[in-house]
């Protein structure tokens, strides 16, 4: 089921409104048959592979908390391989087997040709990292094993973010699952708001730029170099605006009922650095691998050597973990090499840092990160490597400063809109934000949000860009 749908405009109301009629103790079941429900509007049958994680996370997080300390590793091991195994048949498997393939042709040696293709199931990166973090802070002693199957099952599929994050902690989801939550006028509110605000970015920013890029990447050599540039510009935006809409949405269906999930973007386009933009753009995933992988190869705590090869390891099982295609494994390593280089000539200039950054300098910077970024993101949306010669082709050698694809000028007030509106939120998020503006001035930005979305909202439904991971 698409946030952006008719079911969902549906499904939305009909369950947070039977969840505060139901008494506290039956609440969790009808959260669960409901993100059930949502679940088994993609592929009903992938609901089984789903369970199976959840049993085999379960029952590891019980035997791991009673267990010593030799049988409490492995009970971990056999979680994370048994679950990580579910994730590599359906999302590598076909990538690893072309790939042998490829090597059995090269360096002439028997692979059997027979290739198996499955279907990823809607979420399932999302989902596993989420329960992998359960078992390993019940390892690590963070968290209590979760006893009760059900509340367990809902902490992993609650609706909300089952599909595309954020990326959840037992310490923050779990436990609010297991609290009564009564009726406050004030999380309804400032849940729907969030559920406009994300609905806004995704059906009117992101979806009408989707447009424009997808005909700039079908046919690159056909464009210009500014007409390249203005794709590349829009791709930015609508991946941003697209990812940040669902976890908008996301957080405003939980916050209606009183559940608090973790921010997901803080402004990552303001960034003045490749290290800042990493603490900014989907922080459940940067945070996840900073907590399970990185700290747990030591982190910054080791030499030189060490720590760049770590910075290395953990982006490109980032890149790896976006989608099984070289692209992705590039567009990761290619951000892990800047953070090294970064983290160097910062280590260089260690005194000018210190004193700080001058407003030009900092204006300088953050133009400079967000223009490295949006040349990155070409790895990530390019299909493959020809796409990606063809871009760079063009805009090496179609230079011209005419732009030769007619772009409708209200996509050029869309970008400038948000922009602004991104520019003064800052920090905040957009529902706390607007508990300080005018009553006026809120009312008219929702009706003119509710317009637009009304008027200008592309016909055609178009899945979430996260969706595919």
């Amino acid at each position: 089921m698409l946030f952006n749908s008719i079911e969902f405009l549906l499904f939305f109301p009909i369950v947070t409104l039977l969840f505060f009629l139901l008494p506290h103790n039956y609440r969790w079941m009808h959260l669960l048959v409901a993100s059930c429900i949502f679940y088994m509007f993609f592929i009903p049958q992938y609901i089984f592979i789903l369970f199976t994680t959840i049993i085999i996370d379960y029952l590891a997080a019980i035997w791991i908390e009673k267990s010593d300390e030799i049988k409490k590793k492995r009970y971990l091991i056999i979680s994370i391989i048994s679950t990580c195994l579910v994730l590599f048949v359906f999302k590598y498997f076909d990538f690893f087997n072309h790939n042998m393939l490829a090597l059995s042709h090269r360096f002439d040696f028997y692979y059997p040709e027979k290739m198996i293709q499955f279907i990823l199931p809607i979420g399932l990166s999302f989902h596993t990292f989420q329960s992998l973090s359960y078992v390993i802070e019940v390892y690590r002693g963070n968290q209590r094993a979760e006893k009760h199957f059900g509340i367990y099952s809902l902490y992993v599929m609650f609706y909300p973010q089952l599909v595309t994050g954020p990326i959840e902690r037992p310490q923050n989801l779990l436990v609010q699952l297991r609290q009564e939550k009564p009726f406050q006028y004030s999380n309804l509110i400032e849940g729907l708001r969030l559920v406009l605000f994300g609905l806004f970015l995704k059906m009117v920013i992101a979806d009408n730029l989707g447009v424009y890029v997808d005909q700039i990447y079908s046919k690159p050599e056909s464009f210009s170099s500014l007409s390249i540039l203005n794709g590349l510009l829009f791709y930015s935006f609508q991946i941003y605006c697209d990812f940040f809409g669902y976890s908008s949405i996301a957080i405003g269906c939980a916050k209606a009922m009183g559940y608090n999930l973790m921010d997901n973007f803080r402004n990552p386009y303001l960034s003045s650095s490749i290290g800042e933009f990493w603490h900014r753009w989907h922080i459940s995933l940067s945070t996840w691998f900073r907590d399970y992988v990185y700290l747990s190869l030591g982190g910054s705590r080791v030499k030189i050597h060490r720590w760049a090869i770590n910075i290395l390891v953990v982006f490109i099982l980032s890149g790896l973990w976006h989608g099984a295609n070289w692209t992705f494994v590039i567009w990761g390593l290619t951000h892990g090499v800047l953070l090294i280089v970064e983290g160097l000539v910062n280590r260089v200039f260690k005194t000018q840092k210190d004193k700080g950054q001058n407003t030009i300098r900092k204006i300088f910077n953050t133009i400079k990160t967000f223009v490295i970024v949006s040349f990155t993101w070409v790895l990530f949306r390019a299909t493959d490597f020809t796409q990606v010669k063809l871009i760079v082709k063009s805009l090496i050698r179609n230079i011209s400063v005419s732009d030769d694809f007619s772009v409708d000028p209200k996509i050029w007030l869309f970008l400038l809109f948000f922009i602004t509106l991104d520019s003064v939120l800052l920090n905040n998020r957009f529902d706390v934000w607007c508990n300080k503006r005018h009553l006026t001035f809120r009312w008219s930005l929702y009706i003119a949000m509710i317009l637009m979305i009304i008027v200008f909202s592309n016909v055609d439904n178009f899945p979430f860009i996260y969706f595919q991971f």
